[in-house]
């Protein structure tokens, strides 16, 4: 069926709002058949009205995606690390899924070269818990004061409003800890053929507790059942111009033939004491924890079944955050998800507007007993119920429970420097083994030739000569070849 298939049987009236029937669809209420419209037509004032408001403010950053709903099942036992019920043996969760770019706007292509978003909102049995990633295990920067700054040397100049390779380079060269980040951005990953065929991951490190009060930290790694799979830089800029819309129709295409795509879900688990002495800081986003330190613990499997109905009312308005936790489940003291807890809830606040939560996409699937009143579009209620706490009626009361808070022991006064460097605290460590073990010679080839690509486009000769020696500090061998492809001596 295409969006514009007829229902069967009799078209129903057409009404205004208020469920009253609409006087015309087709003609506004003039004086005389040239004559100017009346005021008095509120039919056509309203839909008009409506038309003035009908888009919402695209999110500042991953405006362009799609999604799509399905379900979490847990097929493994990891009661030992955590007590969160969604996590536990044979349990099936409903879910959301969106997939995103992040610096293109809402009419982008979908096949920039760009990390893409991998947001999730399981709709569990002690409320929403929501996992905000990527489909890299590590990003640009690591402290959230550098965020707006990041965001926008991706987005487009003040004075001429275009993307700029060189503003991003820019950036990039004066922060060297993108470097892991930049990697996979320029290799075969930051092109996935489709988002069917990439994997996702926490990108974070969470806090599990269990039913004991024991703490872990945590990493979460989705694995596409479908392969990983990328597109070259040549039919990626090919798609870009037939179908910018390629991975959104690809998602929403392969749900509806019954083509539903999976990822297997598995986690790291660092023992909490093991965070202390680790030799690198194991909470810095721009750093994965090795498999052979931390393996991998198999855990279930997440399917995408069912499309949207409604692509504004169930993704434009879907509001994921990292704040939304549920027992058992705690934030790390990674600074960019602590700076992401404010971030993102306060973004909806504005785009969507202060009673998001209480729209059907966001709700939880459990009763809201809150203390939150009123505000714009509030529509959720307690009737008589107080709504102030405490209080002598009978409101809704927090539970004695001691492993609520999800704390972990903090290790020195306020500051605003970087954290205490350890043994392999370096930035251009990890990108060289991705560099030089993971990936083969023809990936190193590819990520040449996507590096010279792109700052061959519009980058200065200073800032060509810095991008040489932030590659040649990943790996001399590729620095070298950038430095012959983009003309640096």
């Amino acid at each position: 069926m295409t969006d514009t298939a007829p229902s069967a049987g009799r078209p129903s009236r057409s009404t205004n709002e208020a469920g009253a029937p609409a006087p015309s669809d087709e003609h506004s209420l003039t004086l005389g058949p040239n004559g100017p419209i009346l005021l008095h037509d509120h039919h056509f004032i309203q839909q008009m009205a409506n038309f003035n408001r009908e888009r919402i403010p695209e999110r500042n950053v991953h405006a362009k995606g799609g999604g799509a709903f399905g379900v979490l099942e847990i097929t493994e036992d990891l009661s030992e690390f955590t007590r969160a019920a969604l996590f536990q043996p044979g349990v099936r969760t409903e879910m959301l899924a969106r997939f995103s770019t992040v610096a293109g706007e809402l009419g982008s292509a979908d096949t920039q070269r760009d990390p893409r978003g991998f947001a999730l909102k399981f709709y569990t049995s002690e409320g929403n818990y929501d996992l905000v990633g990527n489909n890299t295990p590590v990003f640009f920067i690591r402290d959230p004061m550098k965020f707006p700054h990041f965001i926008r040397s991706q987005k487009r100049l003040p004075r001429r409003h275009v993307r700029d390779n060189n503003m991003q380079w820019d950036f990039w060269t004066r922060n060297p800890e993108s470097a892991h980040q930049v990697t996979w951005l320029m290799g075969d990953r930051g092109l996935p053929r489709t988002w069917r065929n990439m994997d996702g991951f926490s990108s974070h490190t969470y806090m599990w507790v269990n039913a004991a009060g024991a703490r872990f930290w945590v990493k979460y790694h989705f694995k596409t059942d479908q392969g990983v799979e990328f597109l070259t830089e040549s039919e990626a800029r090919t798609i870009r111009g037939d179908d910018p819309d390629y991975h959104l129709r690809d998602l929403y295409d392969a749900i509806e033939r019954g083509d539903a795509p999976s990822w297997t879900l598995s986690v790291q688990v660092m023992p909490y004491a093991d965070a202390h002495d680790y030799r690198f800081n194991p909470f810095d986003l721009t750093k994965v924890w090795p498999h052979s330190d931390y393996p991998l613990i198999r855990v279930g499997r997440m399917t995408l079944n069912r499309n949207p109905e409604n692509f504004f009312a169930q993704i434009e308005q879907a509001a994921f955050e990292p704040s939304n936790l549920v027992p058992g489940i705690g934030v790390s003291p990674d600074k960019m998800l602590l700076g992401r807890i404010f971030a993102y809830a306060d973004t909806h606040r504005y785009r969507i507007g202060a009673n998001y939560a209480q729209l059907p996409v966001n709700q939880p699937r459990v009763p809201v007993n809150s203390y939150v009143f009123d505000g714009p579009m509030a529509y959720q209620h307690s009737g008589d119920s107080p709504v102030y706490a405490p209080n002598s009626y009978s409101g809704p009361s927090v539970p004695d429970d001691p492993f609520a808070d999800h704390v972990w022991e903090t290790d020195g006064d306020m500051v605003r420097s970087a954290y205490t460097l350890r043994r392999d605290d370096d930035d251009f460590g990890q990108p060289g083994t991705l560099v030089r073990e993971v990936m083969d010679d023809a990936a190193r080839e590819r990520l040449a030739s996507n590096i010279i690509g792109h700052v061959s486009n519009g980058v200065t000769p200073e800032i060509r000569a810095r991008v040489v020696a932030y590659w040649r500090g990943v790996d001399k061998n590729l620095g070298d070849k950038v430095a012959t492809g983009v003309g640096v001596e």
